[in-house]
C-alpha cells in the first residue's frame, strides 16, 4: 500500500499519514485534499512511502490539487523552520500557500478590432485609434492614450461594431530586469564587495557574507551591482532582497527600477491580496527574477533563488512576535543553505550575534568604512542634562534650541528623534496618582492629541480622554506626562513658528502611500523640522539634512532588557547617521541624564569596536547570545487557577540535562494582556547542546490544558 504524509494547517507537530488511491500519482511537494473529521483540509504531501500493512485503517486522499506543486526547497525549508522554531509543520507549511488562497484578480477588458470593418464616418481620432491599436488588443484607457484621445471615441467605435471587447485573465508581467540598463559607477571598497557577493552567488553554493557599512556608504549600491552581475551571468536566477519596514519598500522598488529598468515584484502586508497572488504564480513560474517584501517573502516558492538580502539585518522587526513566532534574518540564513544560495546581512550596525559569526569566519566579512561621495560622518556631541536642563514642561536643551535656530538660518534641515510615539506615554491623576492602563493589560494608555484619544500601543485599545479620573471620579485631575513626538512637535512649532514641522511615526503615516509621500516632501527640501520615531532612522537619505538631535538618549537603555544596550547603539547610531549624508556636513546632539554611559561614550567617540568589544565580554561571562542560547516559554490564560496550575506542572516536568538551566515560572513583566495572564520561563544552554532536542523532550512529558496558551520563542527579542 502507497502512503502520503500529508501537513495539514492545524497545532500538531507531525505530518498525518493518508492511503494513496491507485492511479493517484503523488510525490513530494504536491498540494493534495485530505478528510479530517467531517471537512476536508488543503494539504502538502511531505513523503510518500510504501509499506505492507498497518493496524489501523488509513483515510485515503480525496484529491491532487490542480495547483502547482511546491519546489522541494521550498517544503525542505518550512519542515526545516518548524523544527528549529518548534512551530507546528503543517501552519509553517501553509505560510508557502498563502499568496496562492488570495483571490484571483478580476478579468482584464480590453477592445480589439473585428476584422476589417471599418466606421462609417473616418475621423481624425477614429483613424487614430485604430492605427494606434492595428492587431492588437488593449485596455480602453491604454488606447485612448496611445491614439491621444479621449475615452469616448474608442468607446464610440465599440458601440459602431467596429471594435469588441472582451475578458482576459489578468497576468502579471514581470519585465525582465536589465543588467546593463544603468549601471551604478563604485568605489574600490564597493566594487570588491560587489564582485564577491556576485561571484559566490554565480558559482553557486551556499555563501553567506556580511555586508558591514557605516551609514551612508552605499550598502545599497553594492548589493545592487552583484545582483546585477548575477543576473547576467544567470538571466533566470530569483533574487530576494528583504526590508524590516514597509516604509522602505517603495525608495527601493524606485532605485532597482532605475536601475534594471524593470520593477520588481513587491510582497508585504501592504499588498492587495489579487495581488499577492499574481507575484505567488509568477515566482512560482520563474517569471518574477526580483523580490522585494518582509519577512513573509521567504516563504514564497522561489524555483530558481541564487542571492538573498537581509538588508538593516539587525532590526528586531524581522522577530515575527505573534502567531508562529521565527526570526526573518536565521530564516533568511538557513533559506539559503537549503537552496545553496549566496545571502548577504547589510547592515552599518550589525546585530552580536552577525558580528560573532563573522568572527569566528563563518561569514565573509564585507567592509565599506567610508561614506559614498564626499561625505563623512556627522560629529556627535552628548548634551549633559545635569548641567544643560530644559526649562520646566519642556523638552529641549537650550544648546538644541540654539543649534535648530542656527540650522534654520543657513536653510539646512533637522530632525529630531524621540522612538516615543503619541504625546504622552503616561496620563495620571494629581489627586489619587491613578495611572490610565487598557482593560484587561497592564500597559499604560497613550495620549493622542491628533486623535483626542487615549491608545494602548500593545493591544490597539482607544478611547476618549475621560473628563474625570475613572479611580477617584475627580474632573479636570488626569495630567499628561513625559514626552511623545506630538508634544516635542508642539514645543518646536512654539519656538520656531517660521518652520515647516512634521511628525514621522506610524500614527501619521500609516500605509506606505503616505510614508512616500513624507519621505518625499523630506527629501525635496518641504519640511525644516522633522519630529520622528525609528520610522525616519531605517535606511532613508535625505541629502538636506545637516543636524539630528536625540530628545531622550537614555530611553532604550532603562529596564534589564539582555539586548538593551545594543539595541540604544543601533538606533542611536542609525538615527544621527541620517545626518550629512550629502555635501555639507553633519551634526548630531544627544540629550542624556547619564553622558558617562558607555553606549553613549562609544557613539560620542564612532568608536563601535570600543562597544562591540566591551558588551560581547559581558555576554560571554554570562554564556549569552552569541555564546549560549535562549528559548523563552510563555504561558497564558484567562483563568488564573489553571495558569498557575499548568506552570508549576511544567516547572516539575522539567528533564535533567547538563550545560542548560531553566529560570522560572514567573509573572511576566506584562503580566496581564488582553485579559490572559502570562507566565514566562526561560531557558539557557550552552552553544553546542541541542536546545530544540531539549524541548521537545521536555514538552513530550505533559499536557497542557486547553484553556492554557504555550508559546516557544527560540532566541527571544522581547522580554516582556
Amino acid at each position: 500500500m502507497k502512503v502520503a504524509s500529508v501537513l495539514v494547517p492545524l497545532p500538531v507537530q507531525e505530518a498525518f499519514d493518508y492511503a494513496v488511491p491507485d492511479g493517484m500519482d503523488l510525490s513530494r511537494g504536491d498540494q493534495v485534499d485530505v478528510p479530517l473529521g467531517p471537512r476536508f483540509l488543503r494539504g502538502i504531501v511531505s513523503d510518500v512511502f510504501e509499506t505492507t500493512g498497518s493496524n489501523r485503517k488509513l483515510k485515503s486522499v480525496e484529491r491532487k490539487a490542480s495547483d502547482p506543486f511546491l519546489p522541494l526547497g521550498t517544503v525542505d525549508f518550512v519542515e526545516w523552520a518548524a523544527r528549529w522554531t518548534l512551530n507546528p509543520p503543517g501552519e509553517m507549511a501553509s505560510r508557502a500557500l498563502r499568496g496562492l488562497r488570495a483571490p484571483r484578480p478580476k478579468p482584464e477588458r480590453r477592445v480589439r478590432r473585428i476584422g476589417m470593418r471599418q466606421p462609417q464616418r473616418a475621423t481624425t481620432a477614429r483613424t487614430a485609434v485604430l492605427e494606434a491599436l492595428q492587431n492588437r488588443s488593449m485596455t480602453a484607457a491604454d488606447l485612448a492614450r496611445a491614439a491621444a484621445v479621449s475615452t469616448g471615441v474608442v468607446k464610440g467605435l465599440v458601440d459602431e461594431g467596429v471594435l469588441e471587447v472582451f475578458e482576459v485573465e489578468a497576468i502579471a508581467a514581470f519585465d525582465r530586469p536589465r543588467p546593463d540598463h544603468a549601471p551604478i559607477v563604485l568605489n574600490p571598497d564597493q566594487a570588491a564587495s560587489a564582485k564577491a557577493m556576485a561571484g559566490a552567488a554565480v558559482a553557486g553554493g551556499f555563501a553567506p557574507f556580511l555586508l558591514d557599512g557605516i551609514t551612508g556608504s552605499g550598502k545599497t549600491e553594492t548589493y545592487l551591482e552583484a545582483a546585477a552581475e548575477l543576473l547576467a551571468a544567470k538571466p533566470d536566477a530569483q533574487v530576494l532582497i528583504l526590508l524590516p519596514e514597509i516604509a522602505l519598500t517603495q525608495a527601493l522598488i524606485e532605485r532597482i527600477t532605475n536601475r534594471f529598468g524593470a520593477a520588481p515584484a513587491e510582497w508585504h502586508s501592504g499588498v492587495t491580496p489579487p495581488r499577492r497572488r499574481q507575484v505567488w504564480e509568477a515566482v512560482r513560474a520563474g517569471r518574477c527574477n526580483i523580490v522585494v517584501g518582509a519577512r513573509s517573502a521567504l516563504f514564497l516558492p522561489y524555483v530558481n533563488l541564487s542571492l538573498i538580502v537581509v538588508d538593516e539585518e539587525h532590526d528586531g522587526s524581522y522577530k515575527q512576535e505573534e502567531g508562529l513566532v521565527y526570526h526573518g534574518r536565521d530564516l533568511a540564513v538557513a533559506r539559503a543553505r537549503i537552496e545553496n544560495a549566496t545571502v548577504v546581512l547589510a547592515s552599518a550596525t550589525p546585530s552580536l550575534e552577525t558580528l560573532w559569526n563573522a568572527q569566528q569566519g563563518r561569514y565573509r566579512w564585507l567592509k565599506l568604512r567610508t561614506r559614498h561621495g564626499v561625505a563623512v560622518l556627522p560629529d556627535i556631541a552628548l548634551v549633559d542634562l545635569r548641567q544643560n536642563p530644559p526649562d520646566p514642561q519642556t523638552w529641549l536643551s537650550h544648546t538644541l534650541r540654539e543649534e535648530i535656530g542656527a540650522n534654520l538660518a543657513k536653510g539646512e534641515q533637522s530632525l529630531l528623534f524621540l522612538n516615543r510615539r503619541g504625546y504622552a506615554p503616561v496620563v495620571l491623576c494629581r489627586a489619587c496618582g491613578h495611572r490610565l492602563t487598557s482593560p484587561d493589560t497592564d500597559s499604560w494608555l497613550v495620549e493622542h492629541r491628533y486623535s483626542g484619544r487615549l491608545v494602548c500601543h500593545l493591544t490597539g485599545f482607544s478611547m476618549p480622554k475621560p473628563k474625570a479620573c475613572p479611580a477617584c471620579g475627580t474632573e479636570d485631575t488626569l495630567v499628561s506626562v513625559g514626552p511623545g513626538v506630538e508634544r516635542v512637535e508642539e514645543e518646536v512649532r512654539q519656538l520656531f513658528p517660521e518652520a515647516r514641522t512634521a511628525v514621522f511615526s506610524s500614527d501619521t503615516v500609516p500605509d506606505a502611500e503616505a510614508a512616500r509621500a513624507l519621505i518625499t516632501s523630506m527629501a525635496e527640501g518641504e519640511i525644516d523640522i522633522l519630529v520622528a520615531t525609528q520610522a525616519a532612522a531605517k535606511g532613508h537619505n535625505f541629502p538636506r539634512l545637516t543636524l539630528v538631535g536625540v530628545v531622550d538618549a537614555d530611553l532604550g537603555l532603562r529596564g534589564g532588557d539582555l539586548r538593551a544596550a545594543e539595541r540604544t547603539y543601533q538606533l542611536l547610531a542609525q538615527a544621527t547617521g541620517r545626518a550629512g549624508r550629502a555635501d555639507k556636513p553633519g551634526r548630531a546632539f544627544l540629550q542624556t541624564w547619564t553622558p558617562e554611559h558607555p553606549v553613549l561614550e562609544a557613539l560620542a567617540a564612532n568608536d563601535r569596536e570600543a562597544f562591540v568589544a566591551a558588551e560581547m565580554a559581558e555576554r560571554e561571562m554570562g554564556s549569552l547570545p552569541p555564546y549560549g542560547r535562549l528559548t523563552a516559554l510563555i504561558l497564558s490564560s484567562e483563568n488564573g487557577q489553571a495558569l498557575e496550575k499548568a506552570a508549576r506542572e511544567l516547572a516539575a516536568a522539567i528533564p535533567n540535562a547538563e550545560r542548560l538551566e531553566v529560570y522560572g515560572p514567573a509573572d511576566a513583566p506584562l503580566a496581564l494582556v488582553r485579559g490572559r495572564r502570562r507566565k514566562r520561563l526561560l531557558v539557557r544552554a550552552d552553544r553546542d547542546v541541542n536546545m530544540q532536542a531539549f524541548l521537545r523532550a521536555w514538552l513530550g512529558r505533559i499536557k497542557i490544558p486547553a484553556s492554557v496558551r504555550l508559546t516557544v520563542d527560540v532566541d527571544p527579542y522581547s522580554f516582556l
